[in-house]
């Protein structure tokens, strides 16, 4: 399985003073990684074949790297990926088609951020014992497809509060993905930004690197997102 090992060097790619060696898995998940979002940003619904990919070997490298909430962070998006490729591609029985681009209401859109500062703040003084718990679980689940992996030492979280940050924001942008919501853009967005600085103070560069072109792609998704609510006659907390 040397594929899944962050040690298995694909290219070694000349940075500043020092050499970055970029992984098979690293390179490979950061690719499908932004095809996924490229493709969600246009409504393309086999965005969500490459979000399987990409979600599948970040949670391998995430545990390599002891980003534990990000480890369990993939487990939720591999479940979210398969709803959000049904959910956008179902018919009903009158033959309605997809879910359409809107903003949520005002109670919800309330209600999202409560929770939101909630999660994140029990998590961030939680987080080792939680995480510690399913880093344990996630990796039983990768040595059932054969990853072979022993249990280690658990250090504490690197970033205990933007990692909770990343965390929770993801899971409500995912699930307002499926739901077609604009305001996933927008939690996007402030997720990239954290990302680039958190990875890139963790030395994985190619996927600090990502998450600056995410940056973009989320930019002008929510541009396209915003003009196709207007279109759909939804306006924010409404």
């Amino acid at each position: 399985m040397d594929f899944f090992s962050t040690s298995n060097v694909l290219v070694n790619i000349p940075l500043w003073d020092s050499v970055y060696e970029l992984s098979y898995i690293e390179a490979v998940g950061t690719v499908a990684g932004l095809l996924c979002i490229l493709l969600a940003s246009l409504e393309k619904t086999i965005n969500y074949l490459f979000g399987l990919i990409n979600v599948t070997l970040f949670g391998v490298i995430f545990f390599q790297i002891q980003l534990y909430a990000n480890l369990l962070l993939q487990v939720f998006f591999f479940i979210a990926n398969i709803y959000g490729w049904y959910a956008w591609s179902r018919v009903d029985n009158q033959q309605q088609t997809e879910l359409k681009i809107r903003w949520l209401n005002l109670p919800k859109a309330t209600i999202t951020v409560i929770i939101s500062l909630f999660v994140i703040i029990y998590l961030t003084y939680n987080i080792d014992w939680v995480f510690g718990v399913l880093a344990e679980w996630a990796i039983n689940i990768l040595n059932l497809f054969g990853a072979n992996l022993t249990m280690p030492v658990l250090e504490p979280d690197a970033f205990p509060f933007w990692d909770s940050t990343m965390t929770v924001l993801s899971v409500v942008a995912m699930i307002l993905m499926t739901r077609k919501y604009v305001e996933n853009w927008l939690l996007w967005v402030i997720i990239n930004v954290i990302s680039i600085i958190v990875f890139y103070k963790q030395g994985v560069y190619a996927m600090s690197l990502e998450y600056l072109i995410l940056l973009g792609i989320a930019l002008n998704g929510s541009r396209l997102w915003v003009k196709s609510a207007k279109q759909n006659g939804s306006v924010p907390l409404s």
